[in-house]
């Protein structure tokens, strides 16, 4: 059937957003451009008065994208492959500006003509069904396409192959004269926005029920109080996390790992994040409200910080580490809030000299990847490979302050007035000792999650070092 089609209608027309390529290439360049420039919304919404054509061609250029790395979908590229081997043609027909399209067909080397969007003409919808038909005739071609804009440019084809469509969109394709083929080269699951949300980060937000704790007022009030925060402290980080993911495709996209991330690898389309990223922080503030108006404000804080770290403070050097640092406190602090507990100086000191070091460890661990896959520098970071001594001795350092902070709190008064025997707090102090310099060394030699604290959740010795500081904390308060 295929054989007969490539006879009679040898042009093969391929659309790229949703179609050759698992993303949208409109909301690629956004993002990539808002990344390298924060003005990049309001320079977007002075070009969108003039049209969706000056749009793409305003990001097009402001954006900095890389084409190698583009989540392009296999199936259709093997479609294609197998037209041209039965003697057919392909052309790029996309919506896209045609300087992206250019690059991405240079790349790929499948397509025989390349045809997008300038800054005065939309290829897309109506245009793109006329222009087709003027150039291959009335049913002179097969297209490929994923969406009810596709819909007039599947009337004039020959043959309509719709890729991945809604069972809806199948049926009116199917109503249509002419031949019609659908291919399926993904499967529709709830995974990936689930791990989009990144709910192995949530364990970070624990941090909230520290005040409650070291400040022993276990109370029923207090502990809704801090589970209330951390449930906030979830919803908001968890918008972060899907902002930063859309911000930061382009080093996703160039990391062994992170790659696989759902945006990067094209498994949630980049349309649906700003949804997510917005119903999220709503919610998030929303939730605020049942709290204190101090939490609301650490809330704004947290918030605040954490964009201008999406946005360029990840790229600062030694500033990335101390804004870490500073937002795994912020929790801590934003637990006091919630509960009305005062913190001591003794708990914030240990905690930005401890957050310090797991920072620091965070930026070691990406500076060995960097150099055992031969780059230079950390993706995305203002990191060389060089400075991996350098940061090592900065992460070693900062974690034995936290270590002594903590020796010279079991010696304070205000262990003397909360824990019955604080000498046997002072087994803390060892296990801290070791569990940071094991830390250390791991990451030295390759074995570092990217997080520190995600591969302590899930490292055994870590989860025994956790019970045995429980344990000292227990007996120094009931002994």
């Amino acid at each position: 059937m295929l054989q007969d089609t490539v006879e009679h209608h040898p042009m093969l027309a391929v659309d790229l957003d949703g179609t050759l390529l698992r993303s949208d290439m409109l909301h690629e360049s956004f993002w990539s451009a808002f990344s390298r420039d924060w003005r990049t919304p309001f320079a977007a919404a002075q070009n969108l008065s003039e049209g969706r054509a000056a749009l793409k061609s305003h990001l097009a250029e402001a954006a900095d994208i890389d084409v190698t790395t583009l989540p392009y979908d296999t199936g259709v590229i093997d479609y294609v492959r197998a037209w041209r081997d039965k003697g057919g043609k392909a052309a790029l027909v996309t919506a896209s500006n045609q300087d992206l399209a250019d690059r991405i067909a240079a790349h790929l080397d499948i397509f025989d003509a390349v045809h997008g969007s300038d800054a005065a003409h939309n290829l897309k919808g109506p245009n793109k069904a006329a222009f087709l038909t003027e150039t291959f005739g009335p049913r002179g071609y097969a297209y490929m396409g994923d969406t009810d804009a596709d819909l007039p440019v599947w009337k004039g084809a020959a043959r309509a192959i719709t890729v991945n469509a809604p069972p809806a969109l199948q049926k009116q394709v199917d109503a249509m004269d002419g031949e019609v083929e659908h291919l399926s080269t993904v499967t529709a699951s709830a995974k990936p926005y689930i791990k989009a949300l990144r709910p192995h980060q949530w364990l970070k937000n624990v941090l909230v029920f520290l005040p409650m704790l070291a400040g022993h007022q276990l109370g029923a009030i207090t502990f809704l109080q801090s589970i209330l925060a951390f449930i906030i402290f979830s919803v908001v980080a968890s918008s972060v996390y899907v902002l930063n993911d859309l911000l930061d495709l382009k080093a996703d996209r160039a990391h062994p790992r992170k790659c696989l991330r759902p945006f990067a690898a094209g498994t949630i389309p980049i349309a649906h994040g700003g949804l997510m990223f917005a119903a999220l922080i709503t919610l998030g503030a929303v939730l605020s409200l049942f709290l204190t108006p101090t939490f609301l404000g650490i809330m704004v804080v947290y918030y605040i910080t954490t964009t201008a770290y999406s946005l360029t403070l990840k790229r600062r050097v030694i500033i990335d580490i101390c804004t870490l640092a500073g937002l795994y406190t912020l929790r801590i602090i934003a637990g006091g809030a919630a509960t009305g507990i005062q913190l001591s100086m003794w708990l914030l000191a240990f905690s930005i000299f401890f957050f310090f070091s797991l920072a620091t460890v965070k930026r070691q661990a990406e500076l060995v990847d960097s150099a055992a896959s031969g780059k230079l520098s950390a993706s995305g970071r203002g990191y060389h490979v060089d400075d991996l001594p350098m940061v090592s001795m900065m992460g070693i350092a900062s974690g034995y302050v936290s270590v002594l902070v903590m020796a010279l709190y079991v010696q304070s008064p205000d262990v003397m007035q909360l824990y019955s025997s604080p000498i046997a707090l002072s087994g803390i102090c060892c296990i801290l000792l070791y569990w940071l310099s094991r830390m250390v060394m791991l990451t030295h030699r390759g074995y570092m999650h990217d997080d520190p604290v995600v591969f302590a959740a899930k490292d055994r010795i870590s989860q025994v070092c956790v019970i045995v500081m429980a344990g000292c904390a227990i007996g120094g308060a009931l002994l």
